[in-house]
């Protein structure tokens, strides 16, 4: 289980594991989205552009970023609901680029119906440790007196039966 509002603390940091952008992952992201632009999707055109090839879909990494922050079991089963969305695209992502998401607490806030508002701020970071990305996701989140339901099999293990703690961003 996630964690609840309450242990959302301003300023509390994590930092995820690296994730590869492959040309699967755009190819994949193109039919999902059905956006096939060729900045994305055409080798030939691209070639031509100022990126020199083709680069990644800013929302596909966007993706990547929030699915990387699931991965450390931060809001899984606590979240609520994606109230918005700020972010910012600073650099290309290309194919074979690994990338990594910094998060930290902007805010934290009891909500009017007794769960809270958190903020977290993303900084989505390149193999070069470029800044790619950056941007803000506010959640309404569960708290601990409204904790949601344990989902059965969604406990905090992974496949293997480990159990998962969130990686705390070193100081």
């Amino acid at each position: 289980m996630g964690l609840t509002y309450e242990e959302f603390t301003e300023g509390r940091r994590w930092v995820t594991q690296g994730r590869t952008v492959t040309e699967a992952d755009v190819t994949l992201f193109c039919g999902l989205s059905g956006d096939f632009n060729p900045l994305h999707s055409d080798a030939a055109f691209s070639a031509g552009s100022g990126f020199g090839e083709r680069i990644a879909h800013g929302p596909l990494v966007q993706a990547m970023a929030i699915g990387l922050m699931s991965q450390l079991n931060l809001i899984n089963g606590t979240a609520m609901g994606l109230l918005n969305l700020n972010w910012d695209f600073r650099a290309p992502v290309h194919f074979g680029d690994t990338v990594h998401a910094r998060i930290s607490v902007a805010s934290a806030r009891p909500s009017k119906s007794g769960s809270g508002v958190v903020a977290l701020r993303f900084e989505v970071l390149n193999h070069e440790n470029r800044l790619v990305q950056e941007g803000q996701a506010t959640l309404l989140m569960a708290s601990d007196t409204r904790k949601l339901p344990l989902v059965e099999g969604a406990a905090d293990v992974d496949n293997g039966g480990n159990v998962q703690s969130p990686g705390e961003w070193p100081e």
